[in-house]
């Protein structure tokens, strides 16, 4: 298909499309002439997971060259590719020998208020996650701030949220089996982990509505609650 077509099946405008060539996140065509060329299903498929990392998941052109390259260097290590999606590991290849920086002195800075509790979580869950996961932060800010506002409300409490955590990661990574193409399971992961968390978050929303609803006889905004005939 020429680039126009491209440009049409993929929605991404052909200016855009040029920058991505340019900048090597997709790969050149087969030339037809001194200047077209012929592009097939593995670019429109390469180009979607481009457009969603940009406009999605907001990464820079830089940020998505480098996931790119670290998802085809990682061969069949679905674990890593879907490491690298979640932002888990980092994209940054090894240098070549001899080009690495000389080593720095590490810098002792004061641990996250919160991060003891959430690793006290994450044993509790005998959860396998890698040191520099960044949810492990983000778990230590929310318990660092639920103590500060005097909740009753620890990390013991968000146990049965975290088994609840539990049984829809089995769903994510149950939904990556299947895929052999390396780029299709990245696409994915990017699925699982990233475009169905708004759904996860309504879903959520709409429970708890109704839940209340039932439990307090609260009043939705589709009418009264109280069954028919009663």
């Amino acid at each position: 298909m020429k680039v126009s077509e491209l440009s049409r099946r993929t929605g991404v405008q052909v200016p855009l499309i040029k920058h991505y060539l340019r900048q090597g996140l997709l790969h050149p065509g087969r030339a037809t002439a001194s200047n077209q060329a012929d592009y097939g299903e593995d670019h429109v498929h390469r180009l979607r997971f481009i457009r969603t990392l940009i406009g999605i998941r907001g990464l820079s052109t830089g940020a998505t060259k480098e996931i790119l390259d670290a998802i085809t260097a990682e061969q069949d290590d679905l674990h890593q590719v879907f490491g690298i999606v979640l932002g888990v590991r980092p994209t940054t290849l090894e240098e070549p020998a001899g080009t690495q920086q000389p080593p720095t002195e590490p810098t002792q800075e004061p641990e996250p208020a919160g991060l003891a509790d959430a690793r006290r979580l994450i044993a509790e869950m005998e959860w396998d996650v890698s040191p520099g996961n960044p949810a492990a932060h983000t778990l230590a800010e929310v318990l660092a701030a639920l103590g500060e506002l005097g909740a009753d409300i620890d990390w013991r409490g968000l146990l049965p949220y975290a088994r609840l955590a539990d049984s829809i990661a089995d769903v994510d990574v149950r939904q990556m089996r299947g895929e052999r193409d390396l780029l299709a399971q990245a696409e994915r992961a990017v699925l699982v982990s990233v475009l169905l968390e708004p759904a996860l978050l309504a879903l959520r929303r709409l429970a708890q509505e109704s839940k209340s609803a039932r439990r307090f006889g609260g009043v939705g905004n589709g009418g009264s609650t109280t069954p028919a005939g009663s």
